[in-house]
């Protein structure tokens, strides 16, 4: 892609999402040469998200250009939304079309249920793969998977490898890489149990109780 030509992001923000989710890959996209981004929900209503943060939409649904790539996060407050039929019918259409469908954590839930990663390997939440692989679609364990035009993220913090994925096929290695510099990604945890396959059977049962724990928490407020 040239500088000349435009990339329309969407990111898909929801109550009760996790902001992290998508505010990761937004700083990404929005150092990107030519990107127009789109807050996007069905109302320009303040929405509360999981940890008690407001973020603003600028976008309707309704009012959505076509986008060259749509993206939706996950949050423990998803499962109140991940039925909602105008978020499935406004996935499935710009799905339809977008150059590039995508989601990080449990958003790829989301595309399962709009029937946009029917034959296609996805990555999402550790917490959320028996789930996914419950409507069909084939969980890749990966940081971030690429199958086709389908990116899709694991939890959380995999957002920001996911949009620098994201900016490597779209712009370019290079430019990628200037983007990671720029925002000095270069993580380095103090505890080497990030993910389920390192941390452990005793701490995942332990990470587990308290996911759910949060989630009947959200149900009953």
């Amino acid at each position: 892609m040239t500088d000349s030509q435009k990339c329309i992001i969407g990111l898909v923000f929801y109550p009760g999402m996790t902001a992290l989710d998508v505010i990761g890959p937004q700083q990404v996209f929005i150092g990107l040469p030519g990107v127009e981004l789109h807050r996007l929900w069905k109302t320009l209503e303040p929405i509360k998200t999981d940890d008690g943060m407001m973020v603003v939409p600028d976008t309707t649904f309704e009012d959505c250009p076509q986008l060259d790539v749509v993206c939706i996060g996950g949050g423990v407050g998803q499962g109140a939304v991940e039925d909602d039929p105008e978020v499935l019918a406004f996935l499935s259409k710009q799905g339809s079309t977008a150059k590039f469908v995508t989601s990080v954590c449990g958003g790829s839930i989301f595309l399962a249920k709009a029937g946009l990663l029917e034959g296609y390997r996805a990555a999402t939440h550790w917490a959320a793969r028996e789930n996914l692989a419950q409507l069909g679609v084939e969980v890749g364990t990966e940081r971030v998977v690429v199958d086709r035009n389908r990116i899709t993220g694991g939890g959380v913090t995999a957002g920001i490898d996911f949009a620098l994925t994201i900016a490597s096929i779209i712009y370019g290695e290079e430019i990628a890489k200037i983007t990671q510099l720029i925002l000095e990604y270069n993580p380095a945890p103090p505890f080497d149990v990030g993910s389920p396959e390192k941390a452990g059977t005793e701490l995942v049962d332990k990470a587990m109780f308290f996911v759910q724990e949060m989630s009947n928490l959200k149900v009953t407020q």
